[in-house]
């Protein structure tokens, strides 16, 4: 996972399972983040056999810098 883009995991709100997960260029605007996740998700259920509105995308946040 690049440092400099966005990460989101699809999950399944039936099972609470993530099934995908995807990254987004940082640069992109809302709207264009909104369309592209759309249409990853609608190609993830039609993959999976899952009805689309189960399906919904959670930002992945970095966590901060692990120390030892």
């Amino acid at each position: 996972m690049k440092a400099g883009d966005k990460h989101y995991k699809c999950v399944n709100s039936k099972t609470g399972y993530v099934i995908y997960y995807h990254s987004l260029n940082r640069g992109l605007s809302n709207e264009e983040v909104k369309a592209e996740l759309d249409k990853v998700r609608t190609r993830v259920a039609i993959q999976n056999g899952i009805y689309l509105e189960t399906l919904y995308w959670e930002e992945m946040k970095q966590d901060a810098e692990l120390t030892q």
